[in-house]
Parts: structure tokens; sequence; C-alpha cells
């Protein structure tokens, strides 16, 4: 910051100055600016391993659901003519196919309680964990790092 004032007197011997006055302040301030950047080189790897995880979780929730809608079907004695449960009953039979004769079905009435299909629950639940430790084996990424640049002081001349 500078500041100049001129002033016009009379001298003693009567001749007319001019009187300049400046304050100047210091040529130099110091300003103290903090930049800081966090950056994580583990993020991108640690986010495909969600990313797969998460596609895993999807496809057996998908097909834990169709199970658990089976057996409800089933167990309330569903019309197996019906479009809605030949579709259910239809697109759940492979998973179920590995686990048939595993179990007698007992079955009072049009209910029945198909043990097979809460097994196949079981195993495909398992399963489904065991591919996910798999996944974090070989693709996840436990490790974090962060990078911070250092304060710096910067000069400015005013």
């Amino acid at each position: 910051m500078e500041e100049r004032r001129e002033v016009v007197e009379k001298g003693p011997d009567g001749q007319r100055r001019v009187v300049t006055s400046e304050t100047v302040a210091p040529a130099v301030e110091e300003v103290d600016h903090k930049h800081v950047v966090t950056y994580d080189p583990y993020a991108e790897r640690r986010q495909i391993a969600d990313r797969l995880v998460q596609a895993t979780w999807l496809v057996f929730g998908i097909i834990e659901g169709l199970l658990a809608i089976r057996f409800v079907l089933l167990l309330l004695g569903a019309n197996r003519a019906n479009e809605f449960a030949q579709l259910v009953l239809g697109a759940s039979a492979p998973f179920v196919a590995p686990f048939l004769g595993l179990f007698t079905t007992p079955a009072a009435g049009g209910s029945v309680i198909e043990l097979n299909t809460l097994v196949a629950m079981l195993v495909y639940l398992l399963l489904a964990w065991v591919v996910v430790r798999i996944i974090w084996l070989l693709v996840g990424e436990t490790r974090s790092s962060v990078h911070t640049t250092a304060t710096s002081v910067e000069r400015r001349v005013d």
C-alpha cells in the first residue's frame, strides 16, 4: 500500500514550496497458500473390485429371488397352468435340477414343500460368498495411500 500527499506551503523566506509526504508499505508481503491435493493410487483398483462384487451379488441375488418365488408358489399350491407360475418354474428349473431327488417332496393337497429348492438356495448363497471372496483375493485392494502436496509460501509484490 502506498500513499502520497502533496502540500503547498510558504517557507520562512516567503517562497512557495511543495512538501510531499509518502507512506510506503513494505514492498513485499508474505501470503501463506496451502495447496492440498489428495490422490489415492489404489482407488481405481478398489472400485473395480467393488463393481465385480456388486455384479456377483446381483446375479446370485436374482437366482436366489427366483428360487424363493418358486418355493412360495409350490408351497401355496399355485396353479401350474398359470403363465406366471410356468415362467417362474421354467426359469428356476435349471438351478434346482442338480438337487432334484436329494429329498422326497412332501405334499398335502395342492401344496408342495420342495426341500430341494431350499437346499439349492443355501448352496447358491454359499457359492456366491465363495466367488466374492475369490474376487477379493484376485482383484481386491486393501491398501490405501494418500499423497498431499506441501504447504507453499508465495510472495506477492504490491
